[in-house]
């Protein structure tokens, strides 16, 4: 089985790389980021290879099967043979308003280690769209740590500005509730993922396999870092939780049936 701890001490957005331009993380941003996971959401995974977490974090499609809280995932167009430029939009606790993020992401393999992080950028084709609220991620990703053939440890570090000002019960329910709970679904999905890759473009795999990408190429010219401060801040503190999201209904959280993992 798995065990999950969290950091438990308030951590407010702090800057990154002193990122003023778009840039392709280098391996000192890789070993930066590595540090600062030291702290963060920890769970060890046992009878999942790191390799099959990494992979299951990188395939959009599998995704759209294990992630509850997806509504809308894709990716944009390919920077560099382990660069890319991806969209996502999430599900928020009723009755917030839905999140979404335009990010570049990147990824290393370091040894028997992995790496995957993101921070957020603007593309002309995607501004924030009316019926959702754009967030920021300043830096977000995962470090995957191998701790035997098949076990290993996965650290999440989430430094993202939701635009907005939240009520105290959010706050409190994401790092109480919604962040182990959605590990735990991941955790699950890995268990399952071999099966379902099997019957599912076993040989696909991009991310380990550039020349795979169906992505057109895109210039880092046409980006440019999306800072918080440009954005339409959202006042959702006097929002009260529904009655469906205090009995644990469906919503935000999603559910604990993986039976779409087939």
């Amino acid at each position: 089985m798995e065990k999950s701890a969290a950091s438990t001490e308030p951590q407010g957005p702090r800057p990154v790389l002193g990122r003023d331009s778009v840039q392709v993380p280098d391996d000192q941003d890789f070993r930066s980021f590595r540090s600062e996971c030291e702290a963060e959401c920890r769970m060890e995974c046992r009878d999942v290879p790191a390799e099959t977490l990494y992979d299951v974090l990188h395939d959009i499609e599998y995704r759209k099967k294990w992630d509850s809280n997806v509504i809308e995932t894709f990716d944009i167009a390919r920077l560099t043979v382990n660069a890319d430029v991806g969209y996502y939009s999430w599900r928020c606790p009723k009755p917030l308003k839905n999140r979404d993020v335009i990010t570049l992401r990147s990824w290393l393999p370091m040894g028997t280690d992995y790496i995957i992080m993101n921070y957020s950028v603007k593309h002309p084709k995607y501004p924030p769209r009316k019926d959702l609220v754009r967030a920021v991620s300043i830096q977000t990703g995962y470090l995957i740590q191998s701790t035997g053939p098949k076990s290993c440890v996965i650290t999440y570090l989430a430094q993202v500005d939701p635009k907005g000002s939240l009520p105290k019960w959010v706050v409190n329910k994401s790092s109480q509730f919604l962040a182990p709970k959605a590990m735990k679904k991941m955790y699950k999905a890995c268990v399952k993922y071999p099966e379902w890759k099997q019957k599912h473009q076993p040989h696909f795999k991009p991310w380990l396999h550039p020349e795979q990408s169906p992505l057109p190429s895109l210039a880092l010219s046409e980006l440019s870092v999306q800072h918080a401060d440009s954005l339409e801040n959202i006042d959702e503190s006097a929002v009260t939780e529904s009655r469906e999201e205090r009995t644990g209904g469906a919503g935000g959280e999603g559910s604990d049936d993986d039976t779409s993992l087939t």
